[in-house]
């Protein structure tokens, strides 16, 4: 089944992988039965580990490798026979990939130039480019003579210059320092607000899918584990993985013991009974995996007003500026975290203290055992 995503009234999507698939031996599949729908003007992410499948799926659209099975439809039209330079696809890679011999203009022009536009269309569509990226002033110096930053604007500039529908862009932040990739993501994502162009961006890095992302498709062994919005996945993750990959997360293990449709009751080895929200587990009897937020734990809870509370012993309070983080023991894990905003009244915790939290069991998602 296709996750949605349609193009205007024709029904039809601006991209659609059907039953993608790709091996490189003949016997191992990178990628599984990928079905994705994108509607035009989406920023799509494509967000995994390293090795995941994802990287694969992008190279399959821009052409540069072969589905082994399946197609790939890019307004309505297979492609999976149409060479590279003919799909009409922006590209910005981690490496940049400038040539260093020419000037920021000069690269800019090449993509207009092998589309034989006119001398004066160039000139109006580099121009235009570069201011886009802020970079007006920079057009005559040549890569070797720019700031990381820059370089990766000028790409940026590179792969809007032709006005293509669809972009693709393969971790493309990579190289930078934290600050300098902060401020490009959202110089990306506004950059491709304002022209409405379809995006398809990959990253192993889950903020700054949570940050871009109109959808993200989280992979795993090449296989796409859940296909939302960054809401979606933080407060609903559909299965332990998803959980633990995006977003800090409190991970509990033990057995259903009952169950019915609003609420199912997990005990862990130490005999503890946690009431939870089922997600993705079948019947009584069955291991789970418990995924809790640490900013949904309360400290000092009323009594009667949670469905769980339990006694903690306090390891570790570190002071972060807007929040502090507590690291506590509490049914059988000494690992668990506790967000708790910075705010006046925040209860004064040293470590050795015993203290009571609690969390709602709508909060707490009882996933699959993995």
């Amino acid at each position: 089944m296709h996750q949605s995503g349609s193009n205007g009234d024709s029904g039809m999507p601006f991209v659609r992988f059907d039953n993608v698939q790709k091996s490189y031996d003949g016997r191992t599949l990178v990628v599984k039965g990928f079905e994705m729908d994108i509607e035009q003007g989406e920023f799509i992410t494509l967000l995994g580990p390293s090795g995941s499948g994802k990287s694969t799926v992008l190279m399959m659209m821009a052409g540069f490798e072969q589905p082994t099975h399946g197609e790939i439809y890019l307004n309505g039209n297979p492609i999976k026979k149409l060479p590279p330079h003919k799909r009409g696809i922006g590209l910005v890679f981690q490496n940049y990939a400038l040539f260093p011999h020419m000037t920021v203009e000069e690269n800019l022009a090449f993509p207009l130039q092998v589309r034989n536009l006119s001398k004066s269309e160039i000139e109006k569509k580099v121009k235009r480019a570069l201011d886009m990226v802020r970079l007006s002033d920079f057009g005559h110096r040549r890569p070797a003579h720019l700031s990381g930053g820059q370089q990766q604007r000028v790409a940026v500039a590179r792969a809007l210059v032709f006005e293509p529908e669809l972009v693709l862009m393969d971790e493309p932040l990579g190289a930078l320092d934290k600050n300098l990739r902060e401020e490009m993501q959202y110089e990306i994502k506004h950059i491709q607000e304002d022209l409405g162009v379809t995006m398809i961006y990959v990253t192993h890095d889950q903020s700054e899918a949570l940050t871009m992302s109109d959808r993200i498709a989280v992979f795993n062994d090449g296989v796409v584990q859940q296909l939302a919005t960054p809401e979606e996945l933080y407060e609903r993750p559909v299965n332990a993985f998803v959980a633990q990959f995006i977003g800090e997360n409190n991970r509990l293990r033990g057995d259903v013991i009952s169950m019915n449709n609003q609420a199912c009751q997990v005990k862990i080895p130490n005999g503890d009974i946690i009431t939870a929200k089922p997600v993705a587990v079948g019947q009584t009897g069955e291991k789970s995996t418990l995924s809790l937020r640490p900013e949904r734990i309360v400290i000092n809870p009323e009594q009667g007003v949670l469905s769980n509370i339990f006694d903690a012993k306090v390891e570790e309070v570190i002071y972060l500026g807007d929040h502090l983080r507590t690291r506590v023991s509490v049914c059988e894990s000494d690992e668990f975290i506790i967000k708790t905003p910075n705010a006046e009244g925040h209860p004064n915790l040293q470590r050795g203290d015993t203290i009571r939290i609690g969390w709602s069991e709508e909060d707490c998602r009882a996933l699959d055992a993995s």
